[in-house]
């Protein structure tokens, strides 16, 4: 697989989820709300370009794993399941890509600086613990 679609697939995530948060299942038949967030709306426009592309069998696959992850907005699998069916279609046609990446919003340059002892730099942070003898208790 390309690094282009891999980055792809990175950076559409968010916009996907919050699709199929907005729209549900019938994301790929829905046209643009404008009481739906922009976030939204691109990943409508990235779903609905994929079921474009693809033959009968294709969007009914696509069909099938959208409603899966509306009904199961939380399910890593599913939404793997979702990505799979893109990458599928971008893998078909190389232009794909670039067409889909056009739907992104630019990202702005980020630079990330830490400085001074324990200092923590990131983009996204999950769990960060610069203390002495720290103790994490999951819940």
């Amino acid at each position: 697989m390309s690094a282009e679609i891999v980055q792809f697939l990175e950076q559409a995530g968010p916009y996907l989820t919050a699709a199929l948060s907005a729209y549900g299942a019938g994301v790929l038949t829905r046209t643009e709300t404008a009481a739906v967030d922009a976030t939204a709306n691109v990943g409508r426009r990235i779903l609905q370009a994929v079921w474009r592309r693809r033959d009968e069998q294709g969007r009914a696959e696509l069909e099938s794993v959208v409603g899966e992850a509306a009904e199961e907005p939380g399910d890593e699998d599913v939404f793997a399941s979702l990505r799979y069916q893109i990458k599928k279609a971008l893998r078909e046609e190389a232009s794909f890509v670039r067409e889909l990446n056009a739907l992104l919003p630019e990202r702005p340059n980020v630079s990330i600086t830490a400085t001074g002892e324990r200092s923590i730099a990131a983009e996204k942070i999950h769990i960060a613990i610069t203390g002495d003898s720290a103790t994490i208790r999951q819940s």
